[in-house]
């Protein structure tokens, strides 16, 4: 046989593809699948001990205010503080709820914030469609005008706020809290930097051809637009306004207060006691946690809705 036959007869073998991997074997792609399997489940494991350590530094306070609220006075002023809860939490929650008149002011605080967000939400709303869809004259101007006032410092306008209050016989009286922040230039704002994205031109113009009326367009086009919008921004400010202090303590007493106004009752005598204030201040956050509990997965889903039609 010839060295040219016998060239013939040998199965010719084939390159090793690029990576080292066999093409028969296919040991070099497994290998390949296997590195990138293993770092995508290292990378998911880091990502989740992150979010862990993220959610117990955000949940701390709130735990330390129950594990103070148990205790005594005497036992949160030794060293080391306690890190777990004692045999006092219901005593000193049945004090701090006699003491500081919390049932009324819980209930207060419900009414003014979700005026306040209602009616933030509500006008925000509008005015923002005005100014991000409407042509009128010194729309600019009224604009900066409005975003203007977001740099005025609120004790500013303590003086003639309380005057006013005052001339008008509402001092001591909610709607001295509720309509003073019944609008707000940032819901102004953030509900017109919504909707210049989120709602076409196209189709309140089409709602104008069918014969729709101003009113009728703002609740059954604008207002389905601005959904998610309205959402984040009720929640925010029904939050800012559960916690708000400076102006209530001014306008309100401990004869009708608010849960923020009625914890500084809790804070007074030669000694206070710490562990009740924490108790009180357990109350005063309890109803929020449940509405962001109820409530959280709607809001979410309608940021989700609002992110997936954009």
């Amino acid at each position: 046989m010839s060295v040219l036959d016998s060239e013939r007869a040998t199965p010719a073998r084939t390159a090793p593809e690029p990576g080292g991997s066999d093409r028969r074997t296919g040991r070099g792609r497994t290998r390949g699948r296997a590195g990138g399997a293993g770092g995508t489940l290292h990378g998911g494991k880091l990502t989740y001990a992150v979010l862990f350590l993220v959610t117990a530094i955000a949940l701390f306070p709130l735990f330390w205010t129950a594990v103070a609220a148990s205790r005594n006075n005497t036992r949160l002023a030794e060293m080391p503080p306690p890190f777990w809860f004692g045999g006092n939490l219901f005593k000193n929650l049945e004090i701090a709820w006699t003491d500081a008149n919390m049932g009324l002011a819980l209930l207060n605080t419900t009414i003014v914030a979700g005026s306040i967000a209602v009616g933030t939400v509500l006008f925000g709303t509008i005015a923002g469609f005005a100014f991000a869809k409407l042509r009128f004259r010194f729309r600019n101007l009224l604009l900066m005008l409005t975003i203007g006032t977001m740099m005025v410092p609120p004790q500013l306008s303590v003086v003639p706020l309380f005057m006013a209050i005052a001339e008008l016989e509402w001092t001591n009286q909610l709607q001295a809290v509720i309509l003073p922040t019944f609008v707000s230039a940032f819901g102004v704002f953030f509900m017109r930097q919504y909707l210049l994205e989120a709602l076409p031109t196209e189709l309140i113009e089409a709602a104008r051809v069918d014969g729709a009326s101003s009113l009728r367009i703002v609740w059954h086009v604008v207002f389905p637009a601005a959904r998610p919008a309205m959402a984040v921004l009720g929640m925010l400010t029904f939050v800012m306004a559960w916690n708000d202090f400076f102006w209530p303590i001014i306008a309100l007493t401990q004869q009708n207060p608010t849960v923020q106004v009625a914890l500084t009752g809790l804070g007074r005598g030669y000694i206070p006691d710490q562990s009740v204030i924490m108790a009180g201040a357990l109350l005063g956050t309890l109803p929020l946690l449940l509405i962001l509990t109820v409530f959280g997965k709607q809001i979410v889903g309608g940021i989700m809705q609002g992110a997936v039609k954009g």
